[in-house]
């Protein structure tokens, strides 16, 4: 399922990120950038130990990342698959909705695609951040997060292609629904 917008496509995919030919893939990283479950550890399994030392010495010099900031690394034996950079992003823990966490969550997209564009990336791939371990609910995470990739891709030139890589079929389902209604 796709949609053309005024300077991309936006492409929902049900797959895998680590298997994305893009030029950068997100993270739904943690706060420490040191691997975990889900998203997070496929990626680092997938990328190896480049990727972890890359990430340790983000975390000397800046510390924990907060929601919705993003930073980059290499992309460790990804690059083997076409894949040059690795965006990290940390999405708020659901508390039910009144901590501000759609706003973080937001800027969790923005930001990433806003340093995708300033590494000269014309395409990159998202999973659905948030959604595993952090509880946020699938129906919500999906406006929030083709709201903004729209609103970006509308907005900004530079990224030619977005895909939002939903690994279950329930999520795939989820986004294709939401991006139907918007």
């Amino acid at each position: 399922m796709e949609r053309r917008l005024k300077y991309g496509v936006l492409r929902l995919i049900h797959g895998d990120i680590t298997e994305q030919g893009v030029d950068a893939i997100v993270n739904a990283a943690n706060s420490s950038l040191m691997g975990g479950g889900g998203v997070d550890g496929a990626i680092h399994r997938a990328a190896g130990p480049e990727l972890h030392r890359e990430c340790m010495e983000i975390i000397k010099k800046i510390g924990r990342l907060e929601p919705g900031g993003a930073v980059h690394t290499g992309s460790g034996r990804l690059r083997e698959r076409g894949i040059k950079w690795v965006i990290h992003t940390v999405g708020p823990v659901w508390r039910g909705g009144k901590y501000r966490e759609a706003e973080a969550l937001e800027r969790c997209y923005r930001n990433s695609m806003a340093l995708a564009r300033n590494l000269g990336a014309e395409s990159m791939a998202f999973p659905s951040i948030s959604t595993g371990a952090y509880g946020y609910p699938v129906e919500k995470a999906a406006e929030i997060a083709l709201y903004a990739i729209i609103d970006e891709l509308e907005s900004h030139e530079g990224i030619e292609e977005v895909r939002m890589v939903l690994y279950s079929t329930y999520d795939f389902k989820i986004y294709a629904e939401s991006l139907k209604s918007l």
